[in-house]
């Protein structure tokens, strides 16, 4: 009997029901609507009915796996159903570890935990055995790789459960997505009834967007937005502000905190003691006290990387400051309804980067708000990812043909691949894998390579990162942030992928500069819109030949990189510029090269609009003589190996993609070009060279 009296909301009480008939659920509503109760109240009637019943819960953070245990260890003690939730993953001692596996009716864990537990299911066979419930929290995180990855890893485990003859009922909770129904099915292989009218009371919340000033005569500079986010940031604070600033980079969170401490410093110690940073790679007993003072309002102030934008419960929030648009609508609002989780007022301040996106919807903000959630990517499709799951399900149960329901798209392909490579063989039972690595260990759910760079400080690991961060993060010469304090790389070797740091006091950070080259693979698809569009797989070889040292967003050195060169396979997209237009702007006396570089740049800064995606998601280049197409060429490409389906979604879009950018351009106040339209953050050729005008007559006549 609970011994608190519970109403639910309309939302909750329609997905209780349909959980009740037995249907796969998806609820979509914001942050703070009480999806949490709205799963935990069949699962435990579950369990009151049959005390063998067993749920698992699926995390995509520890923090909000160690969150959600508090509220089902209440629930427990209010309702006195013995069901023992526990949280089984890495941080779980191992003395403890049988005890929960055979005691406790609900485990929490995540994706990664999953991965490394599927090979020892035996041990599992009880709580498998009687697995009437999986519930995935967050499930908008599991997109692109990532998401992927655990659609694969997903369908292992439904393969699994069949084994042990049982096939749970699935309830799914996300932010809104335009997809919630198509994506719940990538993911998991089920079908799903979808809960999406909102029935939780909502406080005003004001919504402000933030221009930085132009700096300039010319209207062409605009001040920091690293600056805007620490003055800003600085202002709530000694206005007493219960405020979260959210950052797009680990790097972001550690250097904003580090400039709001030593400004606070100058009026007080105490207020500046009260901001911390908050991202992944802090140890979890970090983590836990952050999320503790935040929630007990004895923090009042924190910068975090989007690490924060899930459901952790941190109590009501007055004010979030959001530095650059994070990138898609949905992590936007979710970062926006951090504040204001009771019936009272909030602010919301999104502060813009002088990118083309981010301007984009300062000049447009009715875009903004009238814009629908983008839709989930999940690519089943991906050889890469689909070959290294079909060898770890090989691993665990010998495959046959009846499998191929848990793999449809590319299981015959993925069988012969691995058996010619003689990672698997046929055995009476079926294909067993015959490799000699533990497929778990090879295949990692973040991204399809398996190098990672282990960063150490005199002997002591601070965090691990993937060779591509390292290349960026950890080559000689570079700062690495870590827990606020600032390291400098002395040495990177990529033989035994580990790099040697120093902790040294510095105000500055860096920046690795690259250019990349770009071969078509094979031609998957090809159009005619006027002009050729293909989508194919490409081969993208990336230099990484300098680094910048930077004090806010200028420039006061340059260094030399000696790096060898890093090569991946993806998918992209490219088009040729008729030799018309070409002819066109040379006769005008523009910069060809100039209009093509600019369309492209402005191209991969619209595209988020179009594919649930950041722009640092996606690669490009531009050429005035490619040696694949023997014409000038822009290309546009996943910048993950084996490809996520962006640049799929960009070529099915291509048309309006053309038309947003030229509008982006056309209405941007400058004469020659500028961060906010043409402008690459990331570009490795120092942006030259770029020609506005052109680029406009290029769209146009596209």
């Amino acid at each position: 009997m609970l011994k608190k009296d519970i109403h639910l909301y309309s939302h909750q009480a329609e997905a209780i029901n349909k959980v009740r008939a037995g249907n796969n659920v998806v609820i979509v509503t914001p942050i703070a609507s009480g999806k949490t109760l709205a799963f935990n109240i069949p699962v435990l009637e579950a369990i009151t009915k049959d005390p063998k019943s067993t749920a698992l819960y699926l995390y995509p953070t520890k923090a909000l796996t160690n969150d959600q245990l508090k509220v089902l260890r209440e629930l427990e003690k209010e309702t006195g159903i013995q069901a023992y939730p526990n949280v089984y993953d890495g941080d779980t001692p191992q003395s403890q570890r049988a005890s929960i596996r055979e005691n406790s009716k609900i485990i929490l864990s995540n994706p990664y935990g999953l991965h490394q537990y599927l090979p020892w299911h035996y041990k599992w066979r009880s709580f498998l055995g009687n697995l009437k419930f999986i519930i995935i929290d967050e499930a908008h995180v599991y997109r692109g790789v990532f998401g992927s990855n655990v659609a694969m890893l997903l369908r292992r485990l439904m393969r699994i459960c069949n084994y042990y003859h049982e096939n749970p009922q699935i309830i799914i909770s996300s932010a809104t997505i335009a997809n919630p129904k198509e994506h719940a099915k990538k993911l998991t292989g089920k079908d799903f009834e979808i809960i999406s009218n909102d029935g939780a009371p909502r406080g005003q919340k004001t919504f402000m967007f933030w221009n930085p000033p132009f700096i300039d005569s010319t209207n062409t500079t605009r001040r920091s937005t690293h600056q805007e986010t620490k003055d800003l940031l600085t202002i709530s604070i000694t206005k007493n502000l219960q405020t979260l600033c959210f950052t797009t980079s680990r790097q972001m969170a550690e250097l904003i905190t580090r400039w709001t401490k030593e400004d606070l410093r100058k009026k007080s110690s105490q207020l500046a003691n009260a901001v911390t940073a908050y991202r992944a790679g802090y140890l979890p007993q970090e983590r836990r006290e952050i999320e503790n003072r935040l929630k007990t309002k004895s923090l009042i102030r924190v910068v975090s990387t989007n690490a924060l934008e899930l459901g952790i419960d941190i109590g009501s929030l007055d004010s979030v400051i959001i530095s650059g648009y994070p990138g898609t609508v949905i992590s936007t609002w979710q970062q926006a309804r951090r504040a204001g989780r009771t019936n009272a007022g909030s602010l919301v301040t999104l502060i813009a980067f002088q990118n083309p996106l981010d301007q984009y919807f300062m000049k447009h903000p009715k875009d903004f708000f009238g814009r629908p959630h983008e839709q989930a990517i999940i690519d089943l499709h991906n050889r890469y990812i689909s070959l290294g799951h079909v060898m770890c399900a090989a691993s665990k149960l010998p495959l046959t043909e009846t499998d191929k329901k848990y793999f449809p798209e590319l299981f015959q392909e993925s069988i012969q691949a691995l058996e010619q490579q003689n990672l698997i063989r046929k055995t009476p039972r079926g294909y067993v894998y015959s490799g000699t690595a533990r497929p778990v260990e090879v295949i990692t759910l973040e991204s399809i390579t398996d190098k990672t760079v282990t960063v150490t400080c005199n002997g002591t690991i601070l965090e691990t990162l993937t060779l591509k961060k390292a290349y960026e993060e950890a080559h000689a010469g570079a700062v690495l942030l870590h827990q606020g304090e600032t390291y400098i790389s002395e040495e990177l070797d990529l033989n035994k992928l580990t790099a040697k740091v120093k902790q040294e006091n510095v105000n500055y950070y860096t920046e690795a500069i690259k250019t990349v080259d770009v071969a078509i693979k094979k031609t998957l698809e090809e159009k005619q819109i006027g002009i050729q569009v293909g989508l194919g797989e490409l081969t993208t070889t990336e230099f990484y030949h300098t680094y910048v040292t930077k004090s806010y967003d200028e420039v006061v050195e340059r260094n030399p990189l000696n790096l060898p060169p890093l090569s991946f396979s993806t998918v992209g997209m490219w088009f040729i510029i008729p030799e018309e237009i070409k002819k066109e702007i040379e006769d005008r006396g523009l910069d060809f090269d100039g209009g093509i570089h600019a369309a492209e740049h402005a191209m991969i800064g619209m595209s988020p609009i179009f594919a649930m995606c950041d722009r640092w998601d996606i690669g490009g280049l531009s050429t005035p003589l490619h040696p694949d197409t023997g014409k000038p060429t822009i290309f546009i490409y996943d910048g993950l190996e084996g490809g996520i389906g962006i640049s799929e979604n960009l070529y099915q879009h291509i048309k309006p993609l053309f038309e947003k950018t030229l509008e982006l351009i056309d209405n941007c106040e400058c004469k020659e070009g500028c961060p906010s339209c043409i402008y690459s953050p990331k570009g490795g050729n120092e942006n030259k060279p770029l020609d506005k005008k052109a680029a406009s007559i290029i769209l146009k006549r596209l």
